[in-house]
């Protein structure tokens, strides 16, 4: 197999008990590293928070042509990559959508305040030290071990609540193609209102099953998660996304798995 480069930090996580521990770690867990578009797991979980206060909704309209919502946090509603980009139809594509999930955080936080309500919302009730730094969707530095809060919170909902965890990592129009970055196209690609859904995709998330959740950056972290199973990997790496990451990654969240259920 081959191996990671760089320094990269990884904990393998595990429910037990109702409780998340960690079954194994390796590297610098407390050194802060960009997450890159890790961060739209911490933007899909301050939504999901807003949604269990009753202070929106995921029908709610939020964005041009009647996209809604749900629609920019799972990459339906049309919009680019980036501000400008062309645009799709709402609900016929899924369009990876850093422009979208942007302006979801701002229709919700308030035009630069986007960081305050990350950290209102998500780091300090989770007793996180990151912040973001830049965009909502790609934003978010911080370290392995916040990571590891960020993930335990997704893989045992204490913060919101199972029902609307679980609607967050379920399909939002499942059956829509679209693209993953560094991956290619799937048809399905199944998204949820914030995690990638594996589904039947045969790419980063290995051989995890079909309901397994998660988001990788192009800073080389990641999240993986199976509510099912109970059990997570999260890392992050200095070395950014690049080739080797797509040969690496089906195999090593493969090995982890297996050792987060041995």
């Amino acid at each position: 197999m081959p191996t990671w480069p760089g320094a990269p930090a990884s904990v393998v996580l595990r429910v037990r008990d109702g409780r998340v521990e960690r079954v194994g770690e390796s590297g610098d867990l407390a050194e802060p590293r960009p997450w890159a578009s890790v961060s739209k797991l911490a933007v899909g979980l301050a939504m999901a928070v807003e949604v269990d206060l009753g202070r929106r909704a995921y029908e709610e309209v939020l964005g041009p042509d009647g996209a809604t919502l749900a629609h920019l946090l799972a990459h339906a509603s049309g919009l680019g990559l980036e501000e400008g980009d062309r645009v799709q139809p709402v609900g016929t594509r899924r369009v990876y959508s850093n422009a979208g999930v942007d302006r979801a955080a701002r229709a919700v936080a308030g035009e630069g305040r986007e960081a305050t309500w990350l950290a209102e919302r998500v780091f300090a009730p989770l007793g996180m030290s990151s912040a973001l730094e830049g965009r909502a969707a790609a934003g978010v530095v911080g370290s392995t071990n916040d990571l590891v809060a960020l993930a335990a919170a997704w893989l045992a909902p204490g913060l919101v609540t199972a029902a609307t965890r679980d609607r967050a990592i379920a399909p939002y129009l499942a059956g829509l193609a679209g693209v993953v970055p560094g991956f290619g196209r799937f048809d399905p690609c199944p998204w949820g209102l914030g995690p990638e859904v594996a589904g039947e995709k045969h790419h980063w998330m290995g051989a995890w099953p079909p309901a397994s959740f998660g988001h990788f950056g192009q800073s080389g972290a990641l999240v993986l998660a199976n509510a099912d199973e109970g059990v997570a990997v999260v890392a992050t790496s200095t070395v950014a996304f690049g080739p080797w990451a797509v040969e690496l990654w089906p195999t090593w969240t493969g090995a982890m798995r297996e050792r987060a259920l041995g």
